[in-house]
């Protein structure tokens, strides 16, 4: 962590080795948040925790800039708990080990969190300096931002005196961001149906890992792998050849990251054995084919397991299988208007048996509402074909973009000024709470930047320290730059 401390800018990683000091996975943010507001009140500052948990901290312009518009910076509190599968840790308990690896800040076998650490930490570093010229500021720290928008959901009329929002939640230096994508959470209830598995059987793990998973948005048009959906496929091409019978299939811990393991528990006739350990064999062949340009870490293995009690039933194991073989997922369409942009897509997030159904997650994403309708309306006729039930749960909105936003011309020709180049102006792929803040704050205008992340969601998570520094020299000119009042 000292090493982090002493990068430049260095209040802000300062600020962040705190926050990787202290355990704040989604749902788990107190002990950071009254961290936060205890430092706050020996401040000076005005500290507000609201009924949700979200911290509204406030301070007042520096001399000179008493009369410009009042600014909000927002990150949300809460990270993405990911780790390897061989990686011991206990995100409600142990700190991240975070390290500098070249120009590269990232962590020992579990996410960083600099998704939203990094913009947190500029957040706190603005509010703690004597020397930063800002007008009235407030700072705006969001709870659950990555399991549900909890907070944002939250966030109330009157709260805020801004008429500024900047978020510090996007991932790429050079681009800001100007609308983002809604979504909407579906989760699919398979009836499970069990009998004893027949005699004469073995039984075995069949596990997929390895898959570099990542952020459910941000990297959903990269091809990558969906540890959930390949071992479906696996399971449609061979369970009836080989006389195969399922007693469990877990994958995936998040709806919103692409899942980077999975695996079924199942049974095969000690006659099919040989067949099975070939079909293994071939299909993670065909898997290092297909995906070796995306997915060169990917393992499929067998291993030997004690006889379960109970196995699906032929009915209830048929219909699953479809159901998450046909189940779409990925990129549904690219946006015609922002290229390059994912319009809309799906995520089959998380697979759970339990005892009397098989569960499974998915997320939703779209920059316009027909277009998550109509995602809605394939499942659920999907589920009425399969006898199964899908729920559809947490809906958000998308941001929607304004293209005469006067901060984000502010940004667009700070950044020009400061590095003589154009930056790109996007609509991102991702949940911003930015939507969700137009419906209490209907005429607040909104920006979103922030620094390179790079695989966000999983632990390969890594934020290049040069861009840290070129968005924090961005943001203090943009403070400078807001304009008076009236």
């Amino acid at each position: 962590m000292s090493a982090l401390a002493s990068l430049y800018p260095q209040p802000l990683w300062q600020w962040f080795a705190q926050i990787c000091a202290i355990p704040h996975p989604s749902k788990h943010e107190q002990a950071l948040s009254q961290h936060i507001q205890a430092w706050a009140r020996d401040k000076g500052l005005s500290v507000l925790e609201d009924k949700v948990g979200n911290l509204i901290i406030k301070k007042p312009a520096t001399v000179g800039f008493e009369n410009r518009k009042t600014v909000v910076i927002q990150a949300h509190l809460d990270m993405v708990p990911q780790k390897n599968a061989d990686k011991v840790h206990d995100f409600t308990k142990d700190p991240i080990e975070a390290y500098v690896d070249g120009d590269w800040v990232t962590a020992n076998g579990t996410t960083l969190g600099a998704d939203n650490g990094i913009g947190m930490a500029s957040a706190l570093a603005i509010l703690g300096s004597d020397e930063i010229k800002h007008g009235p500021l407030e700072v705006l720290l969001t709870v659950d931002e990555e399991a549900g928008m909890t907070g944002a959901f939250g966030v109330e009329p009157g709260m805020l005196e801004a008429e500024i929002l900047i978020n510090t939640d996007s991932e790429q230096e050079g681009e800001i961001y100007m609308g983002c994508a809604g979504g909407v959470d579906a989760e699919f209830t398979v009836p499970a149906h069990w009998q004893a598995p027949a005699s004469g059987v073995t039984a075995f793990t069949l596990s997929l890992t390895g898959l570099k998973g990542g952020h459910s948005g941000v990297n959903i048009h990269l091809g990558r792998g969906n540890a959930n959906k390949l071992l479906a496929r696996f399971l449609a091409d061979k369970a009836t050849a080989l006389q195969l019978a399922v007693a469990a299939f877990n994958g995936g811990s998040l709806r919103n990251a692409i899942p980077r393991e999975a695996s079924v528990t199942l049974t095969v006739p000690a006659a099919k054995l040989a067949l099975l350990q070939q079909a293994v064999a071939e299909f993670a062949a065909l898997l290092q084919f297909e995906l070796a340009a995306v997915e060169p870490a990917l393992k499929l293995s067998l291993a030997e397991v004690a006889t379960p009690a109970q196995v699906l039933s032929a009915n209830a194991q048929s219909t699953l299988i479809n159901l998450l073989n046909v189940c779409p997922n990925g990129v549904m369409r690219m946006s015609d208007e922002v290229a390059g942009v994912t319009e809309t897509s799906l995520n089959m997030g998380v697979i759970t048996t339990k005892d009397n159904s098989v569960q499974v997650l998915c997320l939703i994403r779209s920059l316009i509402d027909s277009g998550r309708e109509q995602i809605e309306g394939m499942l659920s006729s999907l589920a009425q074909l399969a006898g199964a039930e899908v729920k559809f749960s947490g809906a958000y909105p998308g941001w929607k973009p304004n293209p005469d936003s006067p901060v984000m011309a502010i940004v667009r020709d700070t950044y020009q000024d400061i590095y003589n180049k154009e930056p790109v102006i996007m609509v991102i792929h991702a949940g911003l709470e930015c939507g969700l803040f137009k419906k209490p704050y209907p005429e607040m205008d909104m920006v979103s930047i922030g620094p390179t992340i790079r695989f966000p969601h999983g632990p390969d998570e890594m934020v290049n320290i040069t861009t840290v520094g070129q968005y924090w020299q961005l943001l203090l000119a943009v403070l400078e730059r807001i304009p008076q009042r009236g």
